[in-house]
């Protein structure tokens, strides 16, 4: 085992991320190097190097790159991560890299809303979608002859959860690849890679960079070939991240493990709080002990991310809940410092009750949060 990845095992989350991707110290230059604009680079003679067109390659990305990957998959030396213009384009290369006409794909029934979407351009192709809920270990009913298992968990909105490890085995044993979604989780929550999936896709536009300024996704893989087939999408359809996206993703990473904790402690404050109230119902949040995903999420899960789930009893409390919120910013999205709340039936991709409410927990006090939150219960039944 190679130095660095004794240094790779050894520090903690919050000393990997500060430090992740930074190039060596070179004395008068920063530590870590501004964004690189070009579009093209000095190239005589054979093109050689690293660096020749910006669809291809850009120094800012290779840092940011290499920063993800020190993250998902630390002490891996077999592991390549790439960045795109944002996490529906890291979706979309692994499954249009991966997929054949007559291939079987297996996608959660309650994953992403952008899912059916993505579902209809895919039989577009000729490529059969298999769908199953995430909860119960459900998609293993529909593996067989599948080309690619797609996994969310934990899922959006739901946060249902599934075993991972299961999953992965019953779908290599049927020789099928495994990407797994780990947006909500985080590289610091879960590393579907160390649990055997073949992919780790995210969003980093949540909570990986975590201030609602920046789109953008990810791939981290552990095949060199798939990889290359990923790779080869992005050139194909330019789903690249501008260098200043780039840039501000890799400044954000340096205080990923501060934001992570604070806002998943607080998340479990307002989930206990809301466990009180009667009129909330259907409350997820993994990191409760009686939720149903719990027993599976903390046999995989380091974190339990920062997002809960409720029901309130009417379309229309929900929205005055909503609109009585002070600290609470109505928008989509999730992972923020500053928490966020929506009625997620608003969009029409999600099979959730009218009253449902996705909560996205930022890094305010959490009495202060608690409060509003409470506050705004009391005002939205009058």
């Amino acid at each position: 085992m190679s130095d660095a990845t004794k240094d790779a095992h050894r520090t903690g989350d919050g000393t990997r991320a500060v430090r992740a991707g930074l190039p060596e110290p070179v004395k008068h230059e920063p530590t870590l190097p501004g964004p690189v604009f070009a579009a093209h680079f000095h190239l005589p003679g054979e093109v050689t190097g690293p660096y020749s067109y910006g669809r291809d390659d850009n120094p800012t990305w290779t840092l940011l790159e290499r920063a993800i990957g020190e993250l998902e998959a630390p002490g891996r030396d077999d592991a390549e991560t790439l960045v795109f213009a944002s996490g529906m384009a890291a979706i979309s290369s692994v499954l249009f890299s991966q997929l054949r006409a007559g291939d079987a794909v297996v996608l959660p029934s309650d994953g992403y809303q952008v899912l059916p979407l993505v579902r209809a351009q895919l039989e577009a192709y000729g490529i059969e979608v298999r769908t199953a809920p995430t909860a119960g270990d459900a998609q293993l009913e529909v593996l067989d002859g599948a080309r690619l298992l797609w996994i969310e968990s934990p899922s959006n909105p739901g946060l249902d959860v599934c075993d991972i490890r299961r999953l992965v085995e019953a779908a290599h044993a049927r020789g099928a690849l495994v990407a797994v979604d780990n947006t909500l989780a985080t590289p610091l929550g879960q590393r579907p890679l160390e649990l055997g999936a073949d992919f780790s896709v995210a969003s980093g536009t949540k909570q990986l960079t975590g201030h609602g300024d920046v789109l953008l996704g990810y791939v981290t893989g552990r095949d060199a070939e798939a990889m290359a087939a990923v790779r080869r999408w992005r050139k194909i359809v330019g789903a690249i991240s501008g260098p200043m996206e780039a840039w501000l993703a890799h400044r954000s990473i340096a205080t990923l493990q501060l934001r992570i904790d604070r806002q998943n402690a607080t998340a479990l404050t307002v989930a206990e709080a809301l466990h009180q109230r009667p009129e909330v119902t259907g409350l997820r949040y993994p990191g409760l002990p009686d939720d149903p995903a719990h027993k599976i999420a903390v046999q995989q899960m380091r974190r339990y991310g920062c997002v809960v789930s409720f029901t309130l009893p009417t379309r229309a409390r929900a929205e005055r809940f909503l609109e009585a919120l002070h600290l609470v910013e109505d928008a989509t999205s999730f992972g923020g410092v500053r928490s966020t709340a929506e009625r997620r039936g608003r969009w029409g991709g999600d099979p959730v009750p009218e009253g449902f409410i996705r909560l996205s927990v930022g890094a305010e006090d959490p009495e202060d949060l608690v409060a509003d939150v409470l506050r705004a219960l009391d005002e939205s039944a009058q």
